[in-house]
């Protein structure tokens, strides 16, 4: 199921008035300079490249918030297949309304699109495994609710959205408290005194790490990331965790080596590589002259 409603709308909204008034400025002087403010006007989203379509939401909150009243016409929704020369929507709008939104519009979409077409091509070659795709926090700067919407578009599944709904702990917290044990035990304190609603997650380096978190940690640990690690050695320690934690591999994994690691049944797969090597797709708003 496609997940078409965003993580933190409000917060989505604060993004699009920041993107228009670093677009718009003091004004859309092209536009004010040679056309009438009160002319009405029509332009398609016309589709230049094949890909899994992203952003439609985005595209009628932008162009509603620059006209509550316009009207957008949808051919095709969040998560189809989209084919080159095929037409995702149409706007009518006040024509100064189409070209002040245009570019940040494109902008999300064509960015949001080359994600999701990643993202589907990786749930694509895992179809049959058990195993989930996760993407990560590297994301762009003040893109992450986008570029993650994009991901649950693509099929995939989203992993924590920041520092404040899951606590991880990872290398370097791990260090800083003196080992993986005091991390946790502090980290459940943490949960356990001020009653709050967080999963822990705490990585792993090597096998004996995984033997510490199993060791010491159960019943205080939801996730153990299993950090580096090749497939023959979450293998190894899938058989000491036993099913009593859930499993994540993380670290280098791509579309050349993903199999290797869903073959193990490790429970997910977090790739980073989702947002950060995806590649925008070629979108254009044309004008409709009629």
């Amino acid at each position: 199921m496609i997940q078409r409603d965003f993580h933190n709308p409000v917060a989505i909204r604060s993004f699009i008035e920041q993107a228009l008034n670093e677009d718009i400025g003091d004004g859309d002087h092209s536009t004010i300079s040679c056309i009438p403010i009160e002319k009405k006007g029509k332009a398609i989203l016309k589709i230049k490249q094949e890909g899994i379509l992203a952003g439609m939401n985005i595209a009628e909150m932008i162009f509603k918030l620059l006209e509550p009243n316009c009207t957008l016409t949808t051919y095709k929704s969040d998560g189809d297949n989209m084919q080159k020369g095929e037409v995702a929507f149409e706007i009518n709008a006040s024509i100064h309304t189409i070209l002040k939104g245009e570019r940040v519009v494109l902008n999300c979409m064509q960015r949001m699109s080359g994600i999701a077409t990643l993202t589907n091509t990786y749930v694509q070659k895992l179809n049959g495994y058990r195993t989930k795709i996760l993407d990560t926090r590297k994301t762009t700067p003040n893109l992450r609710l986008l570029e993650k919407h994009a991901v649950a578009i693509g099929g995939a599944t989203n992993h924590r959205f920041g520092l404040y709904d899951m606590i991880m702990l990872k290398d370097n917290h791990i260090d800083y408290a003196g080992g993986i044990t005091q991390a946790v035990n502090k980290a459940f304190d943490y949960v356990c005194s001020n009653n709050y609603n967080l999963k822990i997650e705490v990585e792993t380096r090597n096998i004996k790490d995984v033997e510490e978190v199993c060791n010491n940690c159960i019943g205080k640990v939801d996730r153990i990331m299993l950090d580096n690690f090749s497939p023959e050695q979450i293998t190894a320690a899938l058989k000491i965790i036993d099913q009593k934690i859930e499993t994540e591999a993380s670290g280098g994994i791509n579309l050349d080596t993903i199999l290797d690691y869903a073959a193990t049944g490790v429970d997910y797969i977090s790739v980073g590589g989702l947002i950060h090597q995806a590649k925008s797709l070629d979108l254009s708003l044309k004008a409709l002259i009629v």
